[in-house]
């Protein structure tokens, strides 16, 4: 579960559930305030909690509702529950349970605090359930992806040993061997020195075998190749198979940091962590690492 991938409308229900589940703890009505005499000096006014279907049909709805929408929204893929999304299922159960809090509100003889909260937080979470994937301001990240680290990044498919968190995801590695070169060995001299002979006068002009083995540019060398590198989405957005599939394959989340491999038109071919590579077709937005 990724939770940067959330959005603003879902920390909205995610605000609402909260209220309403505080709501099952207060009054329901308020015939205890109004009474008076030693004959109602017993009476204690009902809470949600004192009455099963208010409580299964508004209160636990609601927050169970509320859990599946949050809960689909930081899956990397989708689930589906009797055919339809694990999203759907909880904006069903959203709306059901602002549907049986305001027939119970109109039905209801005397109201109390626990019953006007609870409808209101009931409302308040079908209608962010519902505008959330509609309404641009609700599907901003919740929480920004946080700033890659000034480093030189590393080739493609490589890690840096021993250092911890900087697996696949990581936009930055420490700097790497050059070339040819391995770890412990000594590194050659520079330019036309001569290393481990002090006193010794230096030969001001290198030798022209070692001219010649320095790479030279190749002329048919393309300039504007692609180089990989790392990038995030600002919302979730889908990845389809790179044999042009309608369906897709997998979901970038936001706050994570995929490896962009190759340009296809205006899109990209983008891999997972777990080593799938797809199409992005929507780039518009995207924090480069």
């Amino acid at each position: 579960m990724n939770i940067r991938s959330l959005t603003r409308g879902d920390g909205v229900v995610i605000g609402a559930a909260v209220v309403l589940f505080i709501a099952s703890f207060l009054d329901l009505t308020s015939f205890g305030n109004q009474c008076s005499g030693s004959v109602c000096a017993n009476v204690d006014n009902p809470t949600a909690w004192d009455s099963l279907g208010t409580l299964m049909g508004v209160y636990l709805a609601g927050v169970i509702g509320a859990a599946l929408i949050t809960v689909a929204r930081a899956l990397p893929q989708p689930r589906k529950i009797a055919g339809l999304d694990m999203a759907q299922f909880g904006v069903a159960f959203t709306i059901f349970a602002a549907w049986t809090g305001f027939w119970t509100l109109v039905d209801a003889s005397s109201r109390g605090a626990g019953l006007i909260l609870g409808f209101i937080a009931a409302l308040v979470l079908a209608a962010a359930a519902v505008a959330a994937p509609l309404l641009p301001a609700l599907k901003a990240p919740l929480m920004s992806a946080p700033k890659p680290a000034a480093m030189t990044p590393s080739p493609y498919g490589a890690q840096a040993a021993g250092a911890p968190g900087q697996g696949y995801g990581y936009p930055g590695a420490q700097a790497q061997h050059p070339y040819g070169a391995q770890p412990g060995q000594p590194q050659p001299a520079a330019f036309g020195g001569q290393a481990g002979h002090p006193g010794q006068p230096q030969d001001t002009q290198q030798p022209a075998a070692t001219q010649q083995s320095q790479p030279q540019p190749s002329a048919d060398a393309p300039a504007g190749e692609f180089a990989p590198f790392w990038f995030a989405v600002p919302v979730a957005r889908p990845l389809y198979g790179e044999d042009g599939s309608p369906a897709p394959i997998a979901e970038l989340a936001p706050g994570t940091w995929y490896l962009a491999v190759e340009q296809r038109g205006p899109g990209l071919i983008a891999q997972t962590q777990d080593g799938r590579r797809g199409v992005l077709q929507d780039t518009t937005g995207i924090q480069r690492g």
